[in-house]
């Protein structure tokens, strides 16, 4: 152990000179580790956290989006189960750093990257992240939009239209960015007890939705009955593999950074019950009330519409629309936070510590979320799913084999704290860049993305022969880049080892002399 460093009995460990690192170009104080007397989030913390990061509308539309891709219930709750469980997986793993070491994501990074390097996983997440949070805020808006509408008549719905839609709807989104930015300028401890107090009610305006299709299609009958598109022949397994890529991809980001989130865990104990109670239960809940509320619009409408504002438009009560779209607004601001503002806000801290704060990284992050055009993103369930999910899914998967990889296998969860900080340390390699890491993650996210077809891709892919494994490519980039890091990284280690253990053994002439 460090001498800088202290190891208490549960595993944790924390500096005992922070202060020491304050001279450092690498170091804030919001980067810093946290200490011990300060990680004090419990299960329910962690639980309380997926519980507003799952109940939102996107979490809603992905789930949907299923049925509209043609699937029946059964066979959109197999595929968002199922890659929900893959996922939690490797979020465990990069979790367990945050809490045994009180650091976040890009510091965490910074051990298989190097101090500079990391900045390249950092910020590969953060743009994703800022997309994430533009998304949000357009359904969110939207929502918001629609609310009001139905308040203020149709005056307020059909109004000119600016840049392809209604100026009310362009106030809806800056009206619900800007309630967001204010809250994430207050800090981190403002959005945790924003997640604690709103965690009970998100799941509110989702059933009022459900309770009020079944009651208007007669029960769970004819939902259930309605039939998918599909099959169980070659054209559901088609869809399958890539949409279970895209369930995967839709929680890749958080896998990467719940270090962020971790970091403030009471114990390993729980922060793991606490996403093991919280990922795969409230992911599950979401699912089966979207797909049954879109299922029960297709019964009811004709036709299914899978973002949840506009299928809420179509209810005859007006009270029905207002408290259940209320309810959404609060998920959404919830979800979004948490989930896309934290990560860049810190990973963007981490690439000028100087001169970004914390409050500052999450004002970049609503900028770009809104240059990013999320409207279009949102526009279409093909370019949702395939384009959007599935492309970077494979990048970030690249990113997660390394780190998991590098932690449990190379380092085999022993870090240099103090090093992650400092120039010429542990995790300095070359100019502070690792290039294993670097080489591990672009064959990784080659062999993922490489093949991307369909939507902005060409329909035979970027790369043909790569094609293939695109539908699998968030699998294909974990153990892509987890493969060739070993391959990378282990004899080098193993060199040191052995350098480290002959110069222990060595005899010191002094102390023959003496």
């Amino acid at each position: 152990m460090e001498p800088t460093t202290r190891a208490h009995s549960d595993g944790r460990v924390e500096l005992t000179d922070v202060t020491s690192l304050e001279g450092s170009r690498f170091f804030n104080s919001e980067l810093a580790p946290v200490p011990v007397e300060k990680r004090t989030w419990t299960t329910y913390n962690y639980f309380a956290l997926w519980m507003g990061m799952a109940h939102n509308i996107p979490s809603y539309a992905l789930a949907a989006s299923l049925i509209a891709l043609g699937m029946n219930w059964v066979q959109a709750l197999l595929t968002i189960t199922i890659g929900n469980l893959i996922v939690l997986a490797p979020m465990l793993l990069n979790s367990h750093a945050g809490t045994k070491y009180g650091i976040p994501f890009p510091v965490f990074a910074r051990a298989f990257y190097g101090v500079r390097g990391a900045n390249l996983a950092a910020l590969l997440r953060a743009f994703i992240a800022c997309g994430w949070f533009g998304i949000q805020t357009w359904v969110g808006g939207e929502a918001l939009y629609i609310i009001v509408g139905r308040l203020a008549g149709s005056g307020w719905k059909d109004s000119a239209v600016v840049l392809g839609q209604h100026w009310t709807l362009w106030l809806s989104f800056g009206v619900f960015w800007v309630i967001q930015m204010l809250i994430i300028w207050r800090g981190m401890e403002a959005i945790r007890r924003f997640e604690n107090w709103t965690a009970p009610l998100v799941s509110v305006g989702f059933l009022i939705m459900l309770a009020y299709v079944l009651i208007q299609a007669g029960g769970f009958g004819p939902i259930l009955s309605e039939p998918g598109k599909l099959g169980w022949g070659p054209d559901f397994w088609k869809v399958f593999a890539p949409t279970l890529m895209a369930m995967i991809a839709f929680w890749s980001t958080l896998s990467l950074n719940m270090p962020d989130f971790t970091r403030f865990g009471g114990s390993q104990g729980k922060q793991v019950k606490g996403q093991i109670l919280g990922l795969p239960t409230t992911m599950t809940f979401i699912a089966i009330v979207a797909i049954l509320t879109t299922s029960g619009g297709s019964v009811l409408y004709g036709e299914q519409i899978w973002d949840p504002a506009k299928l809420a438009d179509k209810f005859a009560s007006p009270l029905v629309v207002v408290v259940a779209l209320i309810a959404l607004v609060l998920a959404t601001i919830s979800a979004n936070l948490a989930a896309n503002v934290v990560s860049p806000s810190y990973d963007f801290s981490n690439a000028f510590p100087r001169r970004i704060t914390f409050a500052v990284g999450g004002l970049i992050t609503g900028v770009i979320g809104i240059l990013i055009q999320p409207w279009r993103l949102y526009s279409d369930p093909n370019i949702y799913i395939f384009a959007w999910l599935g492309f970077y899914g494979g990048l970030l998967g690249a990113v997660a084999g390394v780190l998991v990889a590098g932690y449990w296998v190379v380092s085999r969860t022993e870090l240099k704290l103090r090093d992650l900080y400092t120039e010429g340390g542990a995790y300095w390699f070359s100019g502070g860049w690792n290039w294993r890491a670097l080489a591990a993650t672009v064959v990784g996210a080659v062999l993922a993305v490489g093949g991307a077809y369909g939507g902005p891709f060409p329909a035979d892919g970027l790369i043909p022969f790569l094609k293939p494994l695109y539908d699998y490519n968030w699998v294909v980039g974990l153990i892509g880049a987890f493969l060739v890091y070993l391959a990378l990284a282990l004899p080098a280690t193993n060199k040191e080892e052995i350098s480290e253990r002959r110069s222990a053994r060595r005899v010191d002439p002094a102390a023959v002399d003496g």
